[in-house]
């Protein structure tokens, strides 16, 4: 309802002026106008009875206006599955998607069933996968070739449809990443395996494996990453089918990084198994290799470009709400007049 304008009336039928009467036929003299705040003993004619009072007038007219009815539940359910599901995409395709892990190749780290929620967001930004990191990524050159398609529960079929996780059919591992462009990683004996010459301590190895296996199936090697490539090993050193394993494909073993999806950086579910995944210490030490300012930054983007979207939105809320609180205070004060 609009603000009111009240502006005073004015009469020529009153009976007394100034406590002088007045005869029924004697004009009335211009000074002799009242305005609507006259004293309680003045009364109006006929046509000051008929009109309505300014306030009155108003709120009759408010409520002769047809009020708006609250769109259905039924009708807006079509809106909101459609604008879940553009979330989702956007969701997956740049910030984030849950993977179930179906096998023990990285135990004790992830166990078989765990999800983990996977980084999509910081390669946009050219950050690329770092040492130490646990990656997802696609095959490269059939590593499962002969392995049975994991069989999804409801939850991941429902997850999967909505594009929140992978389907079953799409090929995808999970590793951790020892080497990177440039890196020479070596095995000999049942270790330690050797970064650029620096031995690692790997506390993350599944209990009762060794960091090398003695083997002449791969599990003995010494090897220099191309750049724009990764070298990853599983977690379960005599149960992982990794890098060391792939040597006779196109690749020699070696992951492109073009075909990583991102980085695991949470442990969703189960619940009691709830944590993140992050990069152990034995990367850091001297001698490996020391990161850049540069990829530091890249690092810090994705936090700083998070902030940066969600405060318009929270300008826009706040501005939205006063100008609704504005309403309602020159609402009240009309129906106050």
């Amino acid at each position: 309802m609009g603000d009111v304008a009240v502006g005073a009336r004015s009469g020529h039928d009153g009976e007394e002026y100034r406590g002088h009467p007045v005869e029924a036929n004697a004009p009335v003299p211009d000074s002799a106008m009242t305005s609507g705040n006259d004293a309680p003993g003045e009364q109006g004619g006929p046509e000051e009875e008929r009109r309505p009072p300014a306030g009155d007038a108003g709120a009759g007219e408010a409520a002769d206006r047809p009020k708006k009815q609250p769109r259905s539940f039924w009708k807006e359910l079509p809106i909101l599955v459609v604008i879940a599901l553009v979330l989702a995409l956007l969701i997956k395709t740049f910030l984030v998607q849950a993977f179930s892990i179906p096998s023990a190749s990285m135990q004790n780290t992830l166990q078989v069933g765990d999800r983990v929620l996977v980084d999509k967001l910081t390669p946009w930004f050219g950050s690329k996968p770092e040492r130490g990191e646990v990656v997802v990524f696609h095959d490269p050159d059939d590593w499962l070739a002969g392995e049975p398609a994991p069989t999804p529960n409801a939850v991941q079929q429902v997850l999967s449809w909505i594009g929140l996780m992978p389907s079953a059919n799409e090929k995808d591992l999970i590793k951790r990443v020892i080497g990177v462009g440039g890196d020479t990683v070596q095995c000999k004996g049942t270790g330690p395996l050797l970064v650029n010459g620096k031995a690692l301590n790997e506390p993350y190895i599944y209990p009762g494996n060794t960091p090398c296996t003695d083997d002449d199936l791969g599990g003995q090697f010494k090897v220099t990453v191309p750049k724009g490539y990764l070298w990853v090993m599983g977690d379960h050193r005599q149960n992982s089918r990794d890098s060391r394993y792939n040597q006779s494909d196109k690749n020699h073993g070696m992951v492109p990084v073009d075909k990583v999806v991102g980085r695991a950086i949470v442990k969703a579910w189960p619940i009691n198994r709830w944590g993140t995944l992050p990069i152990p210490d034995t990367f850091d030490q001297p001698g490996i290799s020391q990161q850049s300012s540069a990829s530091a930054a890249l690092t810090a983007a994705p936090g700083g470009v998070a902030i940066a979207a969600v405060l318009p939105v929270a300008v826009w809320r706040r501005r939205r709400s006063d100008r609704l609180e504005s309403k309602v205070d020159r609402k009240t004060a009309a129906g106050n007049r």
